[in-house]
């Protein structure tokens, strides 16, 4: 038997998880060894494999965390494989091998529908590799309407040529929600935190980006009629505004007097917008995460561990995930037999995935902030911080990524990797058997609370 062969044979028995699992280990081990070769690092810098995997990682994971300044470390071949890692990594490696399928003229069988449905978080196979299309348009057409926009405006600064090529990469990265920046020094878009282009562009490819695909495919089809929409986009609309006016508010009264207190108004209120908006799985930042009060970055990293919205390129336990919770805990408040909100029931077996998930990612959240406590120096914040943000896909940082030990670094990279591709997608993944329907027992009660 030929070894294409037993690769075959090896995907048909593979579950759809155990195929995502790989498939993203994969793509990162390649970008790894690309990253690696003396053509992507710059003359004088360090090669190193473990620097290479962890720079891979976070850019198929969408996550922005770097151990090297990806401006200056990186040349235009390192950073080029960067950015396409990053577009696979956001869209999913399944997503990009569907597109060039069909530009083959390929057929898409059953079991190519379901890693899809896995890969974007759907509950329905019916429409999924129409909903990939749709993705894949409005993934090409964003991207490239923005990157106009940035390099119109960056190409006064930094040229036509140079703006360009830094139009195009912020546009990927900030749509994918990653966070890869190429301004050097680690210091991300601090220098534009009162040009309202620039945060404007930004901040709307990553919510765009983040809001999830079959909710712009939902509103564009109601042509935003709200009462027509889904309950599922619904909820991801409601939770987003509101954690984006929420976080606003509280980041511009947390930090008025702090790290904004240089800044008009009007300055103000945009510096705070954008960093309610980036905790939501971007990793770009105008303020200096260091320099911000305590209370801001805790803040934060609660905006970190929600993140964005399933079926997106972002990260974190989710929005619906938290809201399906709190409307459960409402409606039991309430005396409510049943979660219910817009005069929709939610099923209880979606409120325990919820609290599988949020009790999943906090056991992760803390576990890994307690091997970093051990292996890194550094104040507690910081640790967590650095944890949420790798676990939420985030890349935002409080300076200690670049300080990260070996072991950290291997800690953070497990973290994003299990981030990006999902806790319960791991754990099926390594069951090695197919989600079942279980045996239903007598019920008996126990006492809590």
């Amino acid at each position: 038997m030929s070894y294409g062969e037993q690769q075959k044979r090896l995907t048909l028995r593979a579950t759809p998880s155990q195929v995502l699992v790989v498939g993203f280990a994969s793509l990162i081990l390649t970008g790894a060894v690309l990253l690696t070769m003396p053509a992507a690092v710059r003359p004088g810098q360090e090669i190193s494999f473990l620097t290479s995997l962890f720079t891979a990682t976070s850019a198929v994971c969408v996550t922005g965390l770097v151990v090297v300044d990806t401006g200056t470390h990186w040349t235009t071949f390192g950073q080029v494989v960067i950015l396409a890692l990053i577009q696979v990594g956001g869209l999913g490696f399944m997503t990009m091998a569907t597109f060039f399928a069909m530009l083959m003229g390929r057929r898409i069988g059953l079991r190519q529908r379901l890693i899809i449905q896995e890969s974007l978080n759907q509950t329905n196979i019916a429409g999924i590799v129409r909903l990939a299309k749709y993705a894949l348009l409005f993934t090409s057409t964003t991207e490239f309407v923005f990157a106009i926009l940035l390099a119109i405006r960056w190409s006064t600064d930094l040229g036509w040529r140079k703006g360009l090529w830094f139009g195009l990469f912020h546009s990927i990265s900030s749509f994918n929600n990653a966070g890869f920046d190429l301004f050097g020094g680690f210091k991300s878009l601090t220098g534009y935190t009162g040009d309202i282009t620039v945060n404007l562009c930004i901040t709307t490819l990553i919510i765009l980006g983040g809001i999830g695909f079959s909710v712009i495919v939902d509103v564009l089809r109601h042509n935003k009629d709200f009462r027509r929409l889904s309950l599922h986009t619904k909820m991801t609309l409601s939770v987003t505004g509101l954690l984006l006016v929420t976080g606003t508010l509280i980041i511009y009264f947390l930090e008025m007097d702090n790290t904004l207190k240089t800044l008009s108004p009007a300055g103000k209120a945009l510096a705070a917008y954008f960093q309610a908006v980036t905790p939501r799985t971007a990793g770009y930042n105008t303020l200096d995460m260091g320099a911000l009060r305590s209370a801001t970055q805790f803040f934060i990293v609660i905006l970190m561990f929600i993140g964005a919205s399933p079926g997106s390129t972002g990260g974190g336990v989710k929005t619906t995930t938290i809201g399906a919770l709190a409307i459960a805990v409402w409606s039991m408040a309430k005396g409510k037999e049943n979660a219910e909100v817009f005069q929709r029931r939610i099923g209880p077996e979606q409120i325990y995935k919820s609290v599988a998930i949020i009790l999943l990612a906090t056991i992760l959240v803390a576990s890994v902030s307690l091997l970093l406590s051990i292996t890194e120096n550094a104040d507690f914040l910081a640790v967590l911080f650095e944890a949420t943000s790798a676990f939420g896909t985030v890349g935002l940082s409080m300076g200690l990524t670049p300080e990260l030990t070996s072991a950290g670094r291997i800690i953070i990279m497990l973290t994003m990797f299990l981030g990006r591709v999902g806790l319960l997608t791991v754990i099926f993944a390594l069951a090695n058997k197919q989600r079942s329907t279980p045996l239903r027992y007598p019920e008996e009660k126990i006492m809590v609370g």
